[in-house]
């Protein structure tokens, strides 16, 4: 991992280049088509679910009136679809371990 503690798509190919043994180019196709497969789901409407790591799921929002902090003047919020992340009872079992 870099120094700022942020794990990079070359953070993981090194890792697969250094654990399975893989070439770095190989370790960097693969994470490459993992990642396209996973956005590739989620862009056709489908929830990924990831064993022992945890649940991607979008949600339709209808549309709702919101506030400007500022101004205090109420402007209406555009229905979407939001993406939210559910993580495992194994990995928060692991964070939790340290």
């Amino acid at each position: 991992m870099t120094e700022a503690g942020t794990l990079t798509r070359a953070d993981l190919a090194e890792s697969l280049h250094k654990q399975v043994g893989l070439s770095r180019a190989d370790s960097s196709r693969l994470v490459e088509q993992i990642l396209d497969n996973v956005c590739g789901a989620l862009s056709r409407g489908e929830n990924v679910k990831i064993s022992g790591f945890g649940t991607f799921v979008l949600r339709d929002k209808g549309e709702r009136i919101g506030r400007n902090p500022k101004t205090g003047v109420e402007v209406p919020i555009a229905p979407r679809r939001v993406l939210t992340f559910r993580a495992s009872q194994m990995m928060r079992d692991r964070i939790v371990a340290g």
